[in-house]
């Protein structure tokens, strides 16, 4: 069964027509409070273009599965990555790996999602580029910030998905003034409430664009979990700017 089929039989809602573009490229923004926020846009691109973008990141990209170090062990990533950046960037690290820097003249089309980004989002200078492919649902990311210092205090991350659908988490990082919060004194209501609150999930659908903006990275961490029941293939890029 082709990729393709397998994404559709997992998501039916993924296998829609051009005539449901128009309607799907309306963004969602949600305000997370503080000064961050997230944008919604769930069909960026549309539908048989995707396809055509997801059969050449499949094949063209040159993938890896990469050692990292977690807790102190090393372990197999749980997923396929390749890392694309601008000349003269420093280098990333991150698990204790450190990924080769392909350049965009290495996988020029690449550089037609970039313009089509920037695009999109007026004022923004991305330059460098982290890809990752979820081969089945027991590929997942687990909850993280990408807060390191090489992307400032306020990096706007623009995340491009193909493929299967997969959920997308944000919660809260805990601190001092909301672990206070969670005395005795504190009514149950008013806790549910603030969980709500704490917690937000985005369905990542083929060709939708997610961007995180603000103190994002600072105060939120994000994941996609495991969904073992799933058999297709997700490819996610996430475009940033290195300082």
């Amino acid at each position: 069964m082709s990729l393709r089929k397998l994404a559709t039989k997992a998501n039916p809602n993924c296998d829609q027509s051009e005539n449901d573009d128009e309607k799907a490229k309306k963004q969602t923004t949600v305000a997370l409070g503080n000064g961050s926020e997230v944008v919604l846009i769930p069909r960026f691109i549309s539908f048989d273009r995707a396809w055509s973008w997801f059969d050449y990141l499949n094949t063209k990209i040159p993938w890896t599965r990469p050692t990292v170090r977690v807790f102190g062990r090393s372990c197999l990533q749980p997923r396929d990555t390749c890392y694309v950046a601008s000349p003269g960037l420093p280098h990333l690290v991150y698990s204790g790996y450190q990924p080769h820097a392909y350049s965009w003249d290495d996988l020029p089309p690449l550089k037609e999602l970039l313009e089509a980004i920037h695009k999109a989002l007026p004022g923004s200078s991305f330059n460098s580029l982290i890809l990752n492919r979820y081969k089945g649902g027991n590929d997942y990311v687990a909850w993280h910030s990408d807060d390191e210092k090489v992307y400032g205090s306020t990096p706007e991350i623009a995340s491009l998905s193909f493929g299967c659908e997969r959920e997308f988490f944000l919660k809260k990082k805990p601190s001092k003034t909301s672990q206070e919060r969670k005395s005795d004194q504190e009514s149950s209501s008013k806790r549910l409430k603030r969980n709500h609150d704490d917690q937000h999930s985005f369905m990542l659908k083929h060709g939708s664009l997610l961007v995180m903006r603000g103190y994002t990275q600072r105060d939120w961490m994000h994941s996609v979990p495991k969904r073992t029941k799933l058999e297709a293939t997700r490819i996610n890029l996430t475009f940033r700017l290195v300082l």
